[in-house]
């Protein structure tokens, strides 16, 4: 694990990223109609990699680092499995395309909550940046976000508890940076799990479904999250919410690619405009390391 300690922070959040992407294609290959049957099997294994992590990290002393998390650890697990449940609900009730647009309005929150509780100051190119990606979202929208069905709308609105909850817990760890906030993902993950408990009523899935569910759980939430945990420590806010916006250009992709979700020519370009936002933070980063 000592190898994630030297990964510099963002480009440990950009492989996080790229592992999250795959969530609206896993959700939309599930045969089972009830969604908080994915969301249990889901984040029961979610918690099983994140205990796994932590027992390799602290070995006999992993169950003192709950209690080291202290009432810190304790909130942004709540949040995060808020997120969590939304997340699926919004995958499930409509497109993929749609959620992840809408998640990356986590750039906006992500900028003002650094600004507001941490006094982290927005350079001119972070906030040029979060500018361009923004019109890349706003093409995108406008392209892709209709109200077909009141499922669908239901799921547009449920989608924007996922970015207000991530920046949420992003800020709780920038505040807290010495704190690990690992143990508090499998706090998540349980709650999660029961809220999907408490609405599935049924918890048989097939074999093809619970297999879906590990992938889901080990290595698109597991790894994604763990990873970006780790790389929020060490990365300002707002640069967290321009490399975010990966995840509306990759989770689409893998939709159409796989699952038959064509997206318009504006969420192309939209993508493409997001695209440059994330360059130009990454040039500016570049710049600055090369500096000291």
């Amino acid at each position: 694990m000592k190898i994630l300690k030297i990964i510099p922070g963002p480009l440990l959040i950009f492989f996080g990223v790229f592992c999250l992407s795959f969530g609206g294609l896993i959700v939309k290959s599930f045969e089972t109609t009830n969604l908080w049957q994915i969301l249990f099997w889901r984040q029961i294994f979610f918690a099983i990699i994140i205990l796994v992590y932590l027992i390799l990290v602290y070995k006999k002393k992993f169950l003192t680092s709950f209690y080291s998390s202290g009432l810190e650890g304790f909130l942004g697990g709540f949040i995060l499995a808020v997120g969590f449940a939304a997340y699926v609900f919004s995958m499930y009730k409509t497109t993929v395309a749609n959620a992840n647009f809408i998640i990356t309005t986590e750039t906006i929150f992500l900028a003002l909550f650094g600004y507001f509780f941490l006094k982290e100051k927005i350079s001119l190119v972070t906030l040029f940046s979060i500018f361009l990606g923004m019109v890349g979202v706003i093409l995108i929208l406008g392209s892709s976000i209709s109200i077909q069905s009141n499922d669908q709308f239901q799921g547009n609105i449920v989608a924007f508890l996922m970015p207000i909850s991530f920046a949420i817990l992003v800020i709780v760890i920038r505040k807290n940076p010495r704190v690990d906030m690992i143990p508090a993902q499998f706090t998540a993950g349980i709650v999660a799990a029961l809220i999907g408990w408490a609405f599935a009523l049924d918890l048989s899935v097939s074999t093809h479904d619970l297999f879906l569910a590990f992938i889901a759980g080990f290595f698109q939430v597991g790894f994604g999250f763990i990873l970006i945990t780790i790389g929020a420590r060490k990365t300002p806010s707002a640069m967290i919410g321009i490399i975010m916006l990966t995840e509306a250009v990759l989770g689409p992709l893998w939709a159409w690619l796989f699952v038959n979700e064509d997206p318009p020519v504006l969420v192309l370009v939209g993508g493409s405009i997001i695209i440059l936002a994330v360059f130009l933070q990454f040039s500016s980063l570049m710049k600055k390391e090369k500096k000291y």
